[in-house]
């Protein structure tokens, strides 16, 4: 994990939730820490790691997450023992 990402992964823990986080950045974290992301059917996507599996659509039209989308994340990251 490189010193941008590790930014992002403390932004998805920060308290209260920030409504900035990018797409794109969190997908760079993901593959960072050794994830994999499978793009599926429209904005459907999948991040894999340590054999746990998050499904979420990515945020269209805008580039940041939602709130709802930050909570599972985190909870992704935590399942795969990331935090």
């Amino acid at each position: 994990m490189n010193k941008k990402q590790r930014k992002i992964y403390d932004a998805l823990f920060a308290e209260p939730i920030r409504r900035n986080i990018l797409w794109n950045d969190v997908v760079s974290l993901i593959k960072g820490i050794g994830g994999k992301v499978v793009q599926g059917d429209g904005s459907r996507v999948r991040f894999d790691l340590n054999e746990i599996s998050l499904n979420i659509h990515s945020p269209h039209p805008q580039k940041e997450l939602k709130r709802y989308q930050v909570k599972a994340i985190r909870e992704f990251l935590i399942k795969a023992g990331i935090k």
